[in-house]
């Protein structure tokens, strides 16, 4: 993402200083300052050195992940996710997308306080599930908790929309509804048929890449005259409802009386039942111009808002055992509004399904449905975010790339790491 962004000429978003604190439900459990220090030996304080074990495993694993720039920058690609994994972490990093983040961290002796009070935290304000999330999926989006994501000055859509416009691609715009296989001087061609709203088309391509999450929430796609046919895959998506509301903060419900005195710009939420909401920000404009600053806390600001559906929750720790509550979410009714907010002038509600629900281990779907028929979304069961859906990406267009020209030493190549220095 920050190649697309210097290629478009882009820039990152001013960033605006704010303080986060994680909220009970009753109290805060943790509370940031405006001091470094302060805030590690807090977290000593009260959690030993957990911080510690999870920052040297979420670096471990990182360091290991960015691997994967240095394959793709030769030309390397891999065939299904499996060995993408195991190019970069072997089997421990295929074994992280079986195993709870919960269990993986209490292994390597991070506390269960951290794991229930922070970690779930964290997850919950980010894919809004449980710390039974897988471990890979989790260490992502704990590495983003750490202060390493930006924004695109203008907004994040500039970069896809930059990028769109940059190759010059046919663009048409219609909803896909499926796609037939033929064959063409023995060699498969992939009809592609649309609806828009002339009517219905279709065209001709010699490769595809399908984007569309293919499962039963999502997917109304066919699939014709494939042999063995290719079938939605299993699990859902996780549904996501965000409130952005324009009003003046209750902080007294967060124990602040006087809402001169409230200092915090985010509130993360531990896994607590009777809580409705995941997290509570203060957002900025996608424009940050010099001269912006934020609302004081006493004044009418815009505050997004994750919500659940009451009685859903998140599921405990519990060394990662166990089955876990489904939290689903819905749409902030008055009562609720009446408990974040003083008063407010305007609601504005997003729903949408966000993230693969990462409620049980499961076989990873599939890169490749057909010889040159590749499946971009499965990235998602993985770990899901913009970066991992660009280094997915880049990894389709090499497979298919090296699979035309028949460079299959370019394929799943094992040991890469030693034929990456040789090569240098």
């Amino acid at each position: 993402m920050q190649d697309f962004v210097k290629i478009l000429g882009l820039k990152h978003r001013r960033e605006v200083a704010g303080k986060s604190a994680i909220f009970s439900g009753e109290h805060f459990v943790l509370e940031e300052t405006d001091w470094y220090l302060l805030n590690l030996f807090r977290l000593w304080w009260h959690y030993g050195i957990s911080f510690l074990r999870l920052q040297m495993w979420v670096e471990e694993v990182m360091e290991k992940f960015m691997r994967i720039y240095k394959y793709q920058a030769h030309g390397y690609a891999f065939s299904s996710l499996e060995e993408l994994l195991r190019s970069l972490g072997g089997e421990a990093f295929v074994n992280m997308t079986q195993r709870s983040v919960a269990e993986s961290l209490l292994e390597v002796g991070v506390t269960q306080r951290f794991v229930d009070d922070v970690i779930a935290a964290v997850l919950r304000s980010s894919y809004g599930q449980s710390v039974l999330v897988p471990a890979f999926a989790g260490a992502m989006s704990l590495a983003g908790a750490q202060g390493s994501t930006w924004a695109v000055e203008g907004g994040n859509k500039l970069v896809c929309s930059g990028l769109l416009k940059l190759t010059k691609a046919n663009v048409i715009s219609a909803r896909v509804t499926g796609i037939s296989l033929h064959s063409s001087e023995g060699r498969a061609l992939y009809q592609v048929h649309y609806e828009s709203t002339e009517g219905q088309g279709s065209a001709f391509y010699d490769m595809v890449v399908v984007t569309t999450p293919l499962h039963p929430s999502r997917s109304n796609f066919t699939f014709e005259n494939f042999d063995p046919p290719i079938a939605d895959f299993p699990g859902a998506f996780h549904p996501s409802v965000t409130s952005v509301v324009h009003g003046y903060l209750n902080s007294s419900y967060f124990g602040f009386p006087d809402p001169k005195l409230f200092p915090f710009t985010s509130i993360l939420t531990t896994d607590t039942p009777d809580l409705f909401f995941h997290a509570v920000d203060n957002i900025c404009p996608v424009n940050v111009s010099a001269a912006f600053r934020r609302k004081q806390p006493q004044e009418a600001a815009v505050w997004r808002v994750l919500s659940r559906q009451p009685g859903g929750g998140g599921g405990g720790g519990g060394g990662g055992g166990g089955g876990g509550r489904v939290l689903s979410r819905q749409p902030l009714d008055k009562q609720q509004l009446k408990t974040l907010f003083r008063s407010y002038y305007s609601v504005q509600v997003a729903e949408w399904q966000t993230y693969p629900r990462y409620d049980a281990a499961r076989a990873l779907p599939p890169v490749v449905l057909h010889e040159n028929l590749f499946y971009l979304s499965a990235v998602e069961w993985v770990a899901s975010s913009m970066e991992m859906v660009a280094v997915a990406a880049k990894n389709v267009a090499l497979l298919a790339y090296n699979r035309w020209h028949q460079e299959l030493e370019k394929i799943d190549q094992k040991d890469l790491m030693h034929k990456v220095k040789t090569e240098l």
